[in-house]
């Protein structure tokens, strides 16, 4: 043991907090030693009669913990103490202190409420809340309240809010501070370029780091400085890293430089953590997986990208997708203590100072994030239908809960009043999500559960198999995988498989077929992602959810006609595939033959202007097939022509029907109370009719129908329909427009008028025109126009038009439209 950690101080309160209640917070810096000391020293105590269960956010964390409490106590894991993860464990009778991931522990807690035989559960890293680490508190907590009073709950972080976490345990739960042990720690601040690839930019603060390390020699560890010191660098991903990797290995070719993200084999994961066999310098490109938990031994200097990659479920597209975003304040606290755990340390950040305050000082927790349906199928297990029933830190969203109960519903996991079925009951003993536990399920009901429990293993550990979106050709590629991680990942497929096959002699889903594919299964369990192409090159995808989707065109699968998405990444519109096995039409139509719906669809067609009823068979929003209906229902056809026509009022009506009703202010025929009343004069119109090819008048005196004698003979007084001249000619009056009122007249129409033209108190706005129709000049002030530009007009329109009057007071002349000879003869 190392008795010289910072939390053995504490210990002592620590233990005598917990022998007098059953709940307290732990807060204690990175590098203090709680994830390894406070549960072996807890086994003594009177109370702890049992297990220790001890939470780690991730695989790799959990794994070395565990070797590191085991190698404490002089021992292998799997003695006193052991570890649970899904692809590896090792537990024997003899193990007390059991390190498991959240999800495990969350499985645990919906089989065995009581938790027998354990006394303890710790909650380590408690500030990246995790969802499961939140709902596994919450259920431990429910256990502690109703079954289990003896039970004791220890939350542990270096970052919480204590007090809050304290109030949510209740029992007046104390909260114990370590003040840790610090080491000095340089922040140096690299700044970004935007033009430039992340992969380029850490490379080169790794090899600054690299270069102002150097002076202490190769293999100079803790104690000896800074200088010397391992490099840890982290990137978003797994893609970023092995980018990273080639341009590092060009440089410095030598020099050991390695991987750390979930996807790496368990033995190379323990090669990154320790300090080099050879006592060589060492560079390690970490996920964030090496931001809590671990300590990599050796460690002084760390570059970070400043960026991390996350989950987040997009409702609309009912897909989780992996988004990069700024690190928070928080986590690059975090990554930068690692540098300093062991001693002296440096930490390169690769953003301005200036903007670090601009980062979010915490990341969103998950449960505001995330899918939540496992959550709620967990808790109508666990017997809750309203999860706002326990006690959260942060209780989950109302409408993530409402989505989820809604895909579960489907699923015929839930019935309409949210309690679990037995179907559901038997989904939710698999240990893993609720649409690939159903496709598991329904797999082994066909017989082939082995072949889909293999594909849901594709879909939960990326680059098994490669990284083809052909489920189906990675599938054939990992039966020939001898690596460790893969037949690590097939034991486990094949113990899914005898759970599977087991449940589903007492559970069947009812829309099961018994002659299903694993492709089909997968389709059973995710019907809304069963997808048809749409065009020649396979790039665009419909799905019957209604929700379109993109495939790279060089995919095999883009070949395909049906496809089931087994995950996608971006947004709602135009998610990308990243995973799919191809169907058949004729298989499609088998498997949802319950779900398949025929029904008459009328709609508009826009390049032959009428309406058309179309008999469709359909599957959600996917059509199967579709032809003309020979008989369908006339309503159909009216209400989609109503429709059309409130659309646009002013199309079907007289040109200015509308202006003119305004302008008089008649309200009656205002477009709001137009389409108010249209069941009254637009419907009948309309009965019978495929079309709107109806005359602008009959239009108009349907309309007119609405309003009474009164608004009737206002609208004439207030706004004429027509203007008749001097000379006795008739003339439309233009209510629409920005000069409305007005009219289009003949000047010679209004000689002998010396007066202007009223509409009520408002002038007629006069667009003179000449002998041939074309404009002269438009005016409301007639007299002034008379006797102003009137004498420039005519001595140019006596040149044009000689054969017409041109008087030169054409106020005192009578009107009429003739020639001078006509006129004079008359």
């Amino acid at each position: 043991m190392t008795p010289d950690l910072p939390i053995y101080d504490m210990l002592p309160d620590l233990r005598e907090a917990l022998s007098r209640q059953s709940a307290a917070v732990l807060i204690a810096p990175p590098g203090a030693g709680k994830t390894t000391a406070v549960a072996p020293d807890l086994l003594g105590q009177d109370w702890c009669t049992g297990q220790i269960i001890l939470t780690s956010p991730r695989r790799v964390a959990a794994r070395a913990a565990a070797e590191r409490m085991a190698q404490m106590l002089g021992e292998k894991p799997g003695e006193t103490v052991g570890y649970m993860t899904r692809l590896d464990s090792k537990t024997s009778a003899k193990t007390r202190i059991l390190v498991v991931t959240e999800a495990i522990l969350v499985n645990r807690l919906i089989e065995d409420p009581e938790l027998a035989g354990v006394s303890a559960v710790l909650f380590d890293e408690a500030h990246e809340r995790h969802l499961d680490s939140d709902l596994g508190l919450a259920l431990a907590l429910e256990t502690r309240e109703v079954l289990r009073d003896d039970l004791r709950v220890l939350v542990m972080s270096a970052t919480i809010d204590g007090t809050r976490f304290a109030g949510l345990l209740g029992d007046h739960a104390p909260v114990i501070e370590s003040e840790g042990r610090s080491f000095p720690l340089e922040i140096k601040w690299l700044g970004s370029d935007p033009n430039a690839r992340i992969e380029d930019q850490v490379a080169n603060g790794v090899m600054q780091a690299w270069r102002d390390g150097a002076g202490a020699g190769a293999g100079a560890g803790a104690g000896a400085g800074v200088q010397g010191g391992d490099i840890l660098a982290f990137l978003p991903g797994v893609g970023e890293i092995e980018r990273t990797r080639e341009r590092l290995e060009a440089k410095l070719p030598d020099t050991p430089i390695l991987p750390l993200h979930g996807q790496v084999e368990p033995a190379a994961q323990r090669e990154a953590i320790a300090r080099d066999a050879k006592g060589r310098r060492r560079i390690v490109l970490a996920t964030a997986i090496a931001e809590t938990s671990l300590t990599l031994d050796g460690v002084s200097m760390v570059v970070d990208s400043g960026l991390a990659r996350m989950a987040e479920y997009d409702r609309a597209a009912g897909t989780t997708h992996l988004v990069t975003r700024r690190a928070s304040q928080a986590a690059s606290a975090q990554r930068a203590g690692r540098a300093a755990r062991q001693g002296p340390g440096v930490a390169y950040r690769l953003w301005e100072e200036g903007g670090h305050l601009g980062r979010p000082e915490f990341a969103l927790p998950e449960i505001e994030t995330a899918d939540l349906t496992g959550l709620v199928l967990k808790l109508a297990k666990w017997g809750s239908s309203y999860p706002a029933e326990l006690r959260w830190i942060d209780a989950p969203p109302a409408a993530s809960v409402a989505a989820a109960k809604a895909a579960l519903n489907k699923l015929g996991a839930l019935d309409p009043e949210g309690r679990i079925t037995p179907w559901g009951e038997a989904i939710a003993a698999m240990p893993m999500a609720p649409d690939h536990a159903a496709c598991v399920l329904s797999g082994a009901s066909s017989g082939c559960g082995e072949e889909a429990a293999r594909l849901v293993m594709l879909l939960q550990e990326r680059g098994l198999g490669g990284r083809n979106e052909d489920l189906m050709q990675r599938l054939s590629r990992w039966r020939g995988d001898r690596a460790r991680r893969a037949q690590s990942a097939g034991r486990i497929a094949s113990g899914w498989a005898k759970t599977a096959s087991k449940s589903a002699s007492k559970h069947t889903n009812e829309g099961a077929q018994f002659d299903c594919d694993a492709a089909e299964c997968l389709a059973l369990a995710r019907p809304d992602f069963v997808a048809r192409r749409r065009d020649a090159k396979g790039e665009n995808w419909l799905s019957a959810g209604g929700r379109g989707f993109q495939l790279d065109a060089a995919s095999p699968l883009a070949r395909a006609d049906w496809i089931v998405i087994g995950d996608a990444q971006g947004q709602a519109k135009g998610a990308r595939i990243t995973a799919a096995a191809e169907l058949t039409q004729a298989r499609v139509e088998a498997i949802f033959a319950n779900e398949l719906q025929e029904r008459t669809v009328a709609r508009w067609n826009s390049e032959k202007k009428r309406a058309e009823a179309r008999r469709e068979k359909r599957l959600g929003a996917i059509v199967l097939s579709s032809g003309p209906d020979p008989d369908p229902d006339p309503q159909a056809f009216v209400d989609i022509l109503v429709e059309k026509a409130l659309d646009d009022l002013g199309a079907i009506l007289p040109k200015g029907f509308l202006a003119r009703a305004e302008f008089a202010g008649v309200e009656g025929l205002g477009v709001e109370h137009l389409k108010a009343q249209s069941a009254l004069w637009l419907v009948p119109l309309l009965e019978g009719r495929r079309d709107l090819d109806v005359s602008p008048a009959r239009v108009a005196d349907a309309a007119l129908g609405v309003i009474d004698w009164n608004e009737r003979q206002k609208l004439d007084a207030q706004a004429p329909l027509k203007f008749t001249s001097p000379a006795g000619t008739s003339h439309a009056v233009d209510y629409a427009g920005d000069d409305a009122p007005s009219v289009e007249v003949r000047v010679q129409a209004l000689f002998g008028l010396d007066t202007h033209p009223m509409i009520g108190r408002t002038p007629l706005l006069l667009k003179l025109t000449s002998p041939a129709g074309r404009p002269i000049q438009s005016t409301r002030d007639l007299p002034g126009f008379w006797r102003g530009s009137w004498a420039d007009v005519a001595k140019d329109m006596k040149g044009r038009y000689p054969k017409h009057r041109w008087p030169e007071e054409p106020w005192g002349e009578i009107p009429g439209l003739r020639t001078k000879n006509a006129f004079n003869r008359r």
